[in-house]
């Protein structure tokens, strides 16, 4: 696109001809002058002439699941951004069924050279997955780091969710309105943050309502609006008043088998979803959820993969981030009777 100076002078607060001077290389403009010239080109939408671009320090991969799930694209965005404000290019690589598989998006990496990678909700949060493949890549120097999902004997820094503070928060938040039959709707219990988010139901259920015996207020189902419907209508069937879903999308579907039930959200039903993704807060009733620290949790990985860039590795620990309640319409106080 074509910049037109009057645009990027206003933008920067400066002058036609000081845009001008920054555009074609000449001297005599100050640093911080021209930094803000460049900024609001950026801002604009313009292309930088070629001598001004960023140069770049290098690929960085991004290894992630579909995009169909809001979180994922929340998660790539702050990643991306962190990446290309340190000067790396990212290259993101999307995991779909049927489509290419980690390995072999691993491999078209290392084929470009890339300086290192990051995982989100890989093969690493799958618990019957072998570790090898993350091993060998540490033992050939690769940095990595890992976000939502931990293998042990793993070579590099893990960045988590701190998934049984989130069921502890839902459910404090639950048992106040006065439910006491509480469901859990999740995917399959061999993904670590599934394992986790179970443990912590149980936990919760115990500390807060003294159950022991919660197996049969748990349905393990499909990460997807119809896996939400599936679990929340038999959960419905064993008399839950509120239902926890290990996701939002699970828990539109929650709502969507409420109301084709002729019950109403949250007068009936009270449903609480997990990772406040984009445009939760404008559903219809806008949607109570577990807020994941994505902003924090994307930063924190890229920092920790820049270190490891930099021969400066991080310790070797989960770094686990706290989520947030958002309270908003879609829980109520338990129905009587």
């Amino acid at each position: 696109m074509r910049a037109r100076l009057a645009d990027i002078a206003e933008q920067a607060d400066v002058s036609e001809a000081t845009v001008s001077r920054v555009l074609n290389g000449k001297p005599g403009v100050a640093e911080s002058t021209r930094q803000a010239v460049l900024t609001a080109l950026d801002l604009l939408g313009y292309d930088r002439p070629s001598r001004l671009r960023r140069k770049s320090a290098g690929l960085v991969g991004l290894v992630m699941p579909e995009l169909t799930n809001p979180i994922f694209p929340a998660f790539a965005q702050i990643i991306e951004t962190a990446l290309a404000r340190h000067g790396y290019t990212p290259v993101l690589c999307t995991q779909t069924p049927g489509g290419v598989h980690e390995d072999d998006y691993v491999q078209m990496l290392l084929d470009r050279g890339v300086a290192g990678i990051i995982y989100v909700s890989g093969l690493h949060a799958d618990s019957s997955t072998d570790p090898q493949r993350y091993v060998k890549l540490r033992e050939r120097g690769l940095p990595i780091v890992l976000v939502n999902g931990f293998l042990e004997g793993i070579d590099a820094p893990f960045i988590s969710n701190d998934d049984v503070a989130s069921m502890e928060l839902a459910l404090t938040h639950l048992v106040h309105l006065g439910h006491t039959r509480i469901g859990l709707a999740v995917g399959p219990d061999r993904f670590v943050p599934v394992i986790r988010k179970i443990a912590g139901f149980r936990n919760s259920m115990a500390t807060l309502l003294g159950r022991e015996d919660v197996e049969d207020l748990i349905e393990r189902t499909m990460f997807t609006v119809e896996g939400g419907a599936a679990a929340a209508n038999r959960l419905l069937d064993k008399g839950a008043t509120a239902i926890v879903c290990g996701s939002d999308l699970m828990a539109l579907g929650a709502i969507r088998a409420a109301r084709q039930r002729g019950l109403d959200v949250p007068r009936d039903l009270s449903v609480v979803g997990y990772d406040d993704s984009t445009l939760i807060a404008f559903t219809d009733p806008p949607l109570t959820t577990v807020r994941q620290s994505v902003q924090a949790m994307g930063e924190a990985a890229v920092r920790a993969l820049l270190d490891e860039i930099a021969g400066e590795p991080a310790p070797r620990a989960e770094y686990v981030f706290r989520p947030e309640l958002v309270v908003r319409g879609s829980t109520g106080a338990c129905p009587k009777g």
